[in-house]
């Protein structure tokens, strides 16, 4: 891997987004808010020429790349969101109502991903964005997003568990000499 820098974006927010609720294959539309906030990124994001520029196929990516300036970015099917299987639209309280503790980083999803499945795709995220020519933006998901920085610097998937992520926000991936570290988060 080389001195390749990865810019990170999680969309703007959705009505799950907003009401905590785990949301992987349902597609979601961005509320105006979350609009408002994904414009507000073109500004943030003019100042660097990337040379690839990626999106989950899910609209609420999709859009906030749009709006951000990026309408052309392409479509990686491996920067889907995690998969919740039965999980999905339900939130963590109501979960653990019934699996105390329970977290996508510490337990199974029933139907859903598991953190090996997570990890092999986001390692190929990873492999394809450390042979670009520059920079990358990377537009994608909470939980995927966390566990691809994991996976950037080497860590267990579920070691995503470590990265808060908020909507809307830009992260930045790079190096300190030949290191994989994370430059800037959650800003």
């Amino acid at each position: 891997m080389g001195e390749v820098q990865v810019w990170l974006v999680r969309h703007g927010e959705t009505e799950w987004s907003r009401d905590h609720r785990h949301t992987s294959t349902t597609d979601l539309p961005l509320l105006p808010d979350g609009e408002r906030v994904a414009k507000a990124l073109a500004e943030r994001l003019a100042g660097t020429e990337f040379a690839l520029v990626l999106t989950s196929p899910r609209q609420r990516a999709q859009r906030t790349a749009e709006l951000a300036g990026f309408p052309d970015a392409e479509v990686d099917e491996d920067l889907v969101e995690w998969a919740y299987g039965d999980y999905e639209g339900v939130t963590t309280e109501e979960i653990r109502r019934t699996v105390p503790g329970w977290t996508v980083w510490t337990h199974p999803s029933p139907g859903g991903e598991s953190p090996e499945q997570v990890a092999a795709r986001l390692d190929r995220v990873v492999a394809r964005v450390g042979g670009a020519a520059g920079p990358v933006l990377v537009f994608g998901h909470g939980h995927a997003l966390r566990a691809l920085a994991a996976r950037w610097l080497g860590l267990p998937v579920t070691d995503g568990r470590l990265f808060r992520l908020d909507t809307a926000t830009v992260s930045v991936l790079g190096h300190e000499r030949e290191a994989p570290v994370v430059l800037r988060w959650n800003s």
